[in-house]
């Protein structure tokens, strides 16, 4: 892992790439005013970056992870709500349901957002069960755990909307087995859950982002970095907000018959 010290020039390099493109703007993507939504991983990175929107967009947001302080603290920022999830544990993803219609008395949207990387990047041969169990135990286990919460309160009020954020990485094959296999697993429990649910008016889509600028990417150190980046068309990296935005609209009732659809938010690599 990099530091703080040795990334921050290199961060700054990116940010100002995307800059060149991505100007201060009003949030017209997608209106959330009064809808309740849920948002896993939430405490920092691309989670908190949704919290944000969606608060702004008019949202009243649960914000779930396992980081108490960091989570808390931006509840406390935005006005929101803070509550503990493990998302491997299905009795958490019950007590965060259940406390969530017990202070608003409907779940609108969640947004399954909560995932760990393979930093090493381990295939067949290397990758351990142990480590293979624990990446799809969060990625892809927690998602289902989190779609088998919100489902029932979703189908009973008849409208809803999930969003699981999966990656390219769902998209084609790379070396990291574990990963990959989880976030490909999203992609088709999206699917899955989008033809079963759709006759409650339930959609349920994914997104797949590239190059984020996130500890995810910023984890892999700088030589990495630029050769990812130098592989994507649009030769930059993306932010946490133009993923953001696209989870918004999916959240939002302008994308009313949109369902089982799958949205890469990543310059064009997925082309390469």
């Amino acid at each position: 892992m990099i530091t703080q010290a040795a990334t921050s020039s290199f961060h700054h390099q990116l940010l100002w790439k995307a800059s060149r493109v991505k100007k201060e703007r009003e949030y017209t993507v997608g209106k959330l005013d009064g809808k309740i939504v849920i948002i896993t991983g939430g405490a920092k990175g691309q989670g908190a970056a949704e919290v944000r929107l969606a608060t702004k967009l008019g949202a009243q947001v649960i914000v779930t992870d396992i980081l108490d302080d960091e989570g808390q603290s931006l509840a406390d920022e935005t006005g929101n709500t803070y509550v503990n999830l493990d998302v491997t544990s299905p009795e958490q993803w019950s007590n965060v349901a259940q406390k969530t219609i017990k202070k608003f008395g409907r779940i609108d949207g969640l947004v399954n957002n909560a995932g760990i990387d393979q930093q090493d990047h381990e295939g067949v041969i290397d990758c351990s069960p142990e480590l293979f169990r624990k990446i799809v135990e969060v990625n892809h286990v927690g998602t289902f755990l989190g779609m088998s919460a919100v489902a029932p309160s979703m189908v009973a009020q008849q409208a809803g909307s999930i969003v699981n954020i999966s990656s390219v990485a769902g998209m084609r094959g790379y070396t990291a087995i574990a990963y990959v296999s989880s976030k490909w697993a999203v992609r088709g429990m999206t699917k899955t859950a989008a033809s079963e649910l759709g006759k409650s008016n339930i959609r349920v889509n994914s997104i797949h982002p590239g190059a984020i600028e996130t500890d995810m990417l910023f984890d892999l150190g700088e030589d990495s970095i630029n050769r990812l980046v130098s592989k994507v068309p649009m030769k930059r990296s993306g932010t946490p907000d133009e993923v953001g935005e696209a989870v918004m609209f999916l959240l939002s009732d302008e994308s009313s018959y949109i369902s089982g659809a799958e949205i890469t938010v990543d310059g064009a690599l997925i082309t390469r």
